[in-house]
């Protein structure tokens, strides 16, 4: 009786702590037009086109230690602005901070750490192998098939030490870190045990399974409005001993969401801002929906405000629908034509063989 009472709170506590975590408000991130993706140099004017309302500063952090009643950012202040590309499965991030200590000297975790915690589907719950539901099964077991798989968690040096990888992906799958799935930069001009500030850029690539094996990874799907489990949290070490770290600045409501993707934070994927849209603009992607009848479903992904569309399938068939279905007669390498028309104008979208049937 006890232990069904027991469990009966801590299914109440989840749920108040879940919808807590609803309640709290979502944060955006910003859309960068395809020709101004961020460069990984550490030059920042990238980030400049970037409004100020997308900056989540310190304000939005509570030390979950216990070791401090409030901000003091003449301690440590802290920027981070969170960015996307249409069409790249990457999140980009921009960190700024000053701390009145910079501890990195020592090889371990012992370094001022920014950690970063991602769930690209929002499947939510744990992702480390000590929370793993099932208590019988082997810890090392757990960490190899579970821990960072569907989401992950990433310890960022704020800097390395010298010869120290820029991060410890927290998982079996530190190959998460290295190029092609990301990359970093940092800009600072201090030494350790010095004040002063910390600039790093870096992206990442979230998946939705990522186990010790690479060729068996699944990216998360990012598109536009979609949203994402995403969080952070300061690590502040004021010491040079190792004794301990000197708060835990936590974006999340939870001191757990390093380990719990429930815990985290929900973030949108924004549209791109209208000062960087074309008035009227033909877009169309295509699917052959069946190979052996020769069926291309068409979309049309225009932007602006179309009144009107013409597609020329290139085999002398046309349509006037927004998403047509046209069956080719014959297999070949056809050139499809998109005419759009709206209030601000006409616009034209040609793709030449990229239709082809058999």
């Amino acid at each position: 009786m006890k232990r069904n009472l027991f469990i009966s709170l801590l299914l109440l506590m989840s749920a108040a702590q879940a919808m807590a975590q609803l309640d709290a408000p979502e944060f955006k991130i910003f859309q960068f037009p395809p020709d101004r993706i961020p460069r990984i140099d550490g030059n920042f004017d990238d980030w400049d086109i970037v409004p100020d309302s997308y900056i989540i500063g310190t304000e939005e952090l509570w030390d979950d230690s216990g070791k401090h009643e409030g901000l003091n950012r003449e301690s440590i202040d802290i920027k981070v602005k969170v960015g996307w590309v249409d069409g790249l499965n990457r999140l980009y991030f921009m960190y700024e901070a000053y701390d009145d200590y910079w501890d990195f000297t020592h090889p371990g975790l012992h370094n001022d750490i920014f950690e970063v915690v991602v769930d690209g589907d929002m499947s939510g719950g744990p992702l480390i192998d000590r929370f793993h539901p099932n208590k019988d099964l082997d810890i090392w077991d757990a960490y190899f098939s579970y821990h960072g798989v569907h989401a992950q968690n990433y310890h960022i040096f704020t800097p390395p030490a010298e010869g120290k990888d820029w991060c410890l992906a927290w998982g079996s799958q530190p190959w998460i870190k290295e190029l092609p799935y990301a990359n970093a930069a940092y800009d600072y001009d201090f030494s350790p045990g010095e004040a002063g500030v910390l600039r790093l850029e870096f992206w990442i690539t979230p998946f939705d399974y990522a186990g010790n094996d690479p060729s068996r990874s699944v990216e998360s799907q990012l598109y536009e409005d979609k949203t994402i489990g995403l969080c952070w949290a300061v690590i502040d070490y004021d010491d040079v001993d190792g004794r301990g770290n000197n708060g835990f600045w936590n974006l999340s409501k939870h001191h757990t969401m390093y380990g719990n993707a429930s815990e985290l934070r929900t973030f949108r994927l924004m549209p791109l801002e209208e000062r960087f849209r074309k008035p009227i603009e033909a877009r169309w992607k295509f699917d052959v929906i069946d190979m052996d009848r020769r069926l291309v479903a068409f979309i049309d992904r225009s932007e602006g405000e179309v009144t009107s569309w013409r597609w020329d399938f290139g085999d002398g068939n046309t349509s006037n629908e927004q998403h047509p279905l046209h069956r080719y007669e014959n297999p070949g390498q056809y050139i499809v034509i998109l005419d759009v028309e709206g209030p601000a104008g006409t616009s034209r979208s040609i793709r030449v063989w990229d239709v082809a049937v058999k």
